[in-house]
């Protein structure tokens, strides 16, 4: 194609104008994303680099995708690796491959002993492509949980959800939302949930009945507003499902993986779940790949062979680049670097709120910050940073994310503080 770029010294894929290239999304792409208008050629550490020169700090991360930084090189280098090597392409999962066995046995490890009341006796893991995939995955594993150990009608199963949470945009995923855009038209949804508004742990005791399985939750929303829930609700949602014998879901897929300050969101209050649903940077964002963790016995009692599969789901590229992607995490400590430059730039950004008429509140931990303005109009302000060389956008309408690679540096730190100040503070 005369289009495409051969040179390794020139920005991007191709030479197309950046014109020609909205003009062909245009035309030939559905429009089910409101882009900012900027061609992103090339993506390192955290920059965002565009065919005329302009570089862009990334405070979005693909909404936690490039935990370790885009093109990490040394998760590139595994998939080079393993392309060259030719141990990438796609086999039958008839057939074993040892990059599947050795990342299953890495997360299994890495994630804490789940549903521990049912023996520790280790984690077994389901692995699939896109992170929606896993949370479908979790919910059917709640849904035959609760019919195997409970005796509950299959059919009748019920699974407490919460106003505002974000799963994912599949069919199933909408239907376990409450934000309407997301399902208007797509009827009729898929039955068996049943809404309480997050962080208000009496309304989950109410939700309770005879046909309650489970619960699927957050441990911090992303799309829904960036909120941390109130001090002990994750204690208390643990308490609700032992008393009343209910799998406690954790959906982990922004939060996860050092994104907070810990390797696991659900760390921060000492709560374990059973069954933790991770994606995004388990390939530190460069392949497709998310899974369900739970406990052996429950994934033992709920798939057996030709109960679930998936052609793409844990194959040996993406279990490559989720070894590697899983050694950064671990190697590089980015959950203590997380921790750390949260902290120093939570600091900074409460200072900015203090002088500003323009911010309600801000609330995060580790490097999943948000900034919440006093007209819910988030988005005028990010069009704002984009011109000083800042990617962010808007949590809920009236929220900035901030939410960066986590290699962030102290300069970098500075450079989003400073251009904060300048929208922020008149």
């Amino acid at each position: 194609m005369a289009d495409v770029k051969t040179l390794n010294n020139t920005p991007g894929f191709s030479t197309l104008s950046d014109k020609e290239i909205f003009d062909f999304e245009h035309k030939h792409g559905a429009h089910h994303y409101g882009r900012l208008a900027v061609v992103v050629r090339r993506a390192e550490g955290v920059w965002l680099h565009t065919q005329d020169g302009n570089k862009y700090l990334d405070c979005l991360a693909a909404y936690s995708a490039a935990n370790q930084g885009h093109c990490h090189p040394a998760i590139v280098r595994a998939l080079v690796n393993a392309l060259q090597g030719q141990y990438a392409s796609v086999i039958s999962n008839v057939v074993y491959t040892d990059s599947l066995a050795l990342f299953l046995k890495k997360l299994s490890t890495l994630v804490p002993q789940m549903a521990p009341n049912l023996g520790a006796n280790g984690n077994k893991v389901l692995p699939k492509n896109g992170g929606v995939e896993s949370v479908e995955t979790a919910i059917k594993t709640v849904r035959a949980w609760g019919h195997i150990n409970k005796g509950i009608v299959d059919g009748k199963q019920e699974i407490i959800v919460f106003n505002n949470n974000f799963h994912g945009r599949t069919l199933l995923a909408c239907s376990v939302s409450s934000i309407e855009k997301y399902k208007r038209g797509f009827g009729p949804m898929v039955p068996g949930f049943v809404f309480v508004d997050y962080g208000d742990i009496e309304a989950v005791k109410a939700a309770v009945n005879k046909n309650s399985c489970g619960i699927l939750v957050e441990p911090m929303q992303g799309e829904g507003g960036m909120y941390q829930p109130p001090e002990g609700f994750l204690q208390g949602l643990r308490e609700v499902a032992d008393e009343n014998d209910l799998m406690l879901i954790f959906d982990e897929i922004q939060v996860g993986l050092a994104r907070t300050g810990k390797m696991f969101c659900f760390e921060h209050e000492n709560v374990i779940p059973d069954g933790v649903v991770l994606g995004k940077a388990l390939s530190g964002g460069l392949v497709p790949l998310s899974c369900f963790v739970t406990n052996n016995k429950i994934m033992d009692a709920v798939y057996q062979p030709g109960r679930d599969g998936s052609t793409f789901g844990g194959y040996p590229l993406a279990c490559v680049a989720g070894n590697a992607a899983l050694d950064v995490l671990i190697d590089e400590d980015l959950a203590s670097r997380s921790a750390q430059m949260g902290a120093i730039l939570h600091k900074k950004i409460d200072d900015i709120a203090a002088r500003s008429k323009h911010v309600k509140e801000v609330r995060g931990r580790g490097l999943f910050i948000g900034i919440e303005v006093t007209k819910g109009d988030a988005m005028s302000f990010c069009s704002e940073l984009l011109k000083l060389g800042l990617l962010a956008n808007d949590s809920h309408g009236h929220t900035i994310r901030i939410s960066p690679p986590l290699i962030l540096s102290e300069e970098n730190v500075d450079y989003i503080a400073e251009r904060l100040e300048k929208v922020l503070v008149d």
